[in-house]
């Protein structure tokens, strides 16, 4: 009789920290900042293009975004925002980590994988990975890319920004 009750407020106490634990993952709704960094695996721009162009399209960029608890309930975590006709597919949503498929037609038209996940602290990592072509017809050239991000969480207030859109789906 003592080891059933032993048990059983053992196993009442791991589920109470389970539970515990996945409260103190979940997401805020509020201001992020994001540094992402995009990596061309194989690059639109023809050879002899000018630094300043491509280095503009590369390197590190840091944007403020405003995340409702809708976006949250959905994503989990800040998703790099996509323009043209994109949309977010098969979402795979975990205690502390998402998983997507981005699907793009028109310009630029291919297929990306999504993936992100996020600490109890506020901070949010992941990549997008990006197959496809930019541009139609004969003229369309092939572009692979890597999209790499931080995000971290600055608090309840978004102040000036506003919410991000949620992605089309």
């Amino acid at each position: 009789m003592r080891k059933t009750i032993l048990l059983t407020t053992s196993i009442c106490c791991f589920f109470a920290l389970a539970i515990a634990v996945l409260a103190q993952a979940v997401r805020k709704p509020g201001l992020y900042e994001t540094t992402a960094t995009m990596t061309w695996q194989k690059s639109p721009f023809p050879p002899g293009m000018p630094a300043s162009v491509t280095a503009a399209m590369s390197g590190p960029h840091t944007v403020q975004s405003c995340l409702t608890q809708a976006m949250i309930d959905k994503y989990g975590a800040p998703i790099p925002q996509s323009k043209g006709s994109c949309q977010t597919t098969n979402i795979q949503m975990k205690p502390t980590s998402m998983t997507a498929e981005m699907v793009c037609t028109g310009q630029m038209s291919g297929h990306g994988d999504v993936e992100s996940s996020w600490t109890v602290d506020g901070t949010a990592t992941g990549k997008v990975h990006f197959i496809g072509t930019m541009g139609s017809g004969p003229n369309a050239m092939p572009v692979e890319y890597t999209n790499v991000f931080t995000s971290v969480y600055k608090g309840p207030d978004c102040g000036s920004v506003k919410p991000v859109p949620m992605p089309s789906n």
